[in-house]
């Protein structure tokens, strides 16, 4: 074989074939990487995974949100239908509640075992 042209029957030249061979192997390796890539079911878990997990914690804060705006907008409306004296008065326990918080604790543990007991003695 020679580096001529080709030859009358079309035949191309070793030049010609060398040429041909590089984009060829090239196309071929990024063929044989994606097959690669779908045939890894355990990489697209873990992208799967990662997907639903940052999805999930956009719709938690999302929701967390909306609870919070709720919430806020509830302590107003109850803020501005209450009176100002039972304002008054819950503002002084809340303050003797904080400043007496080990009695309080014993005191609501208490009635809550009490509750428990008598419960338990009338499903008897």
């Amino acid at each position: 074989m020679t580096n001529g042209p080709r030859t009358n029957i079309g035949t191309p030249t070793p030049d010609e074939l060398h040429e041909q061979v590089e984009p060829t192997r090239d196309e071929l390796g990024q063929t044989i990487e994606a097959l690669a890539g779908k045939a890894d079911v355990k990489a697209q878990a873990k992208e799967k995974t990662v997907a639903v997990k940052e999805q999930a914690a956009e719709k938690t804060a999302v929701v967390a949100d909306q609870i919070r705006a709720k919430a806020r907008h509830v302590a107003q409306l109850v803020k501005d239908t209450t009176p100002e004296p039972v304002l008054d008065n819950a503002g002084q326990v809340a303050t003797v509640a904080r400043a007496n918080r080990k009695p309080l604790l014993v005191a609501g543990i208490a009635l809550l075992v009490l509750l428990m007991v008598r419960r338990s003695r009338r499903s008897r």
